[in-house]
């Protein structure tokens, strides 16, 4: 009976092992987006779009902020109108690439983008006479003082919605302040949304350098945006590009999402071990013991006289 359960461990184990080098490998599958970008020196930084095609599988804002910062950077901070319209030029560059028909096409559509713009709870805006009107309330995760804002028509609101977010909705209708492409919106932090990493360039290649493997890895899979030139500018004059090396920032929401698929294993397989338990106990068959029956074998002798 105990090589009996062994052997039903072992094998739930082995189940489960299974789940997880299946979620482990589908991760590049998942993530459009994953690769760090570096253009136009030392001096400039590093940036790394999180894109999922599964709206499921997208983060609130605080879980964005950690895993930039688990990751070595910080999320999105847009100091100047230059390097806004570089990130929007990044974006294009992958949007692009949806536009394609092939097999491998693995392109963005929409979805908004976290960037580390954000309010502290209770900030509440006062105005006219004192005080802080509400754009004012917001300040950079990464402590940028930059007082650049790109805000969509009429925003931000100052409700219940103190994080922010860059539009990225190609297909929606046009609103009063034009397409929600690149302008900014504040959002309860709540919402899922995909979201944009800033790392200083030095950081980045560090890591490179300190992670850098003999082999890659051949079931990580990731868009990267290669090649990313300026308009008008030539090949020989194009900005030198770093890449990275894919990051494991994102494998918690690979396994997160099999967490009901492996509970749901582990009960199905309990269930079959105990069934497989319970019909393995021997039953054991009642004999009959003829010397205890009421009924005697012997005839019985009449002891009666007349």
């Amino acid at each position: 009976m105990t090589s009996f359960k062994k052997r039903a461990e072992q094998n739930i184990l082995r189940v489960l092992w299974g789940v997880m080098t299946m979620a482990l490998s589908c991760q590049g599958a998942r993530v459009v987006s994953g690769q760090t970008v570096c253009q136009g020196g030392a001096e400039h930084p590093c940036y790394k779009i999180a894109y999922f095609r599964d709206v499921l599988s997208r983060v609130a804002f605080g879980e964005a902020r950690h895993l930039c910062e688990m990751d070595g950077g910080s999320l999105l901070s847009v100091e100047t109108a230059a390097e806004q319209r570089h990130i929007e030029h990044l974006l294009k560059e992958l949007q692009a690439s949806s536009t394609g028909t092939g097999a491998g096409n693995k392109g963005i559509a929409d979805g908004d983008f976290w960037i580390g713009l954000t309010r502290t709870d209770g900030d509440i805006a006062q105005e006219p006479d004192g005080l802080t009107s509400c754009p004012d309330l917001y300040h950079w995760t990464d402590g940028s003082v930059s007082h650049f804002r790109n805000w969509y028509f009429d925003e931000p609101s100052c409700g219940g919605e103190a994080c922010v977010v860059m539009y990225h909705q190609p297909t929606a209708i046009r609103g009063p302040g034009g397409a929600y492409m690149y302008q900014w919106n504040d959002d309860r932090c709540n919402m899922k949304h995909n979201f944009i990493c800033k790392f200083e360039p030095e950081s980045v290649l560090v890591k490179e350098q300190g992670d850098r493997p003999e082999t890659r890895d051949p079931d990580v899979s990731v868009v990267q945006s290669e090649d990313v030139k300026k308009p008008g500018s030539s090949e020989k004059d194009a900005p030198h590009v770093v890449l990275a090396g894919p990051s494991g920032m994102l494998l918690v929401y690979v396994i997160i999402p099999t967490i009901p698929l492996l509970l749901l294993i582990l009960v199905a397989s309990g269930t079959c071990c105990f069934q497989m338990f319970s019909k393995s106990k021997p039953r054991t068959k009642t004999s009959v013991n003829q010397s205890t029956l009421w009924i005697s074998s012997s005839p019985k002798t009449d002891s009666m006289e007349v």
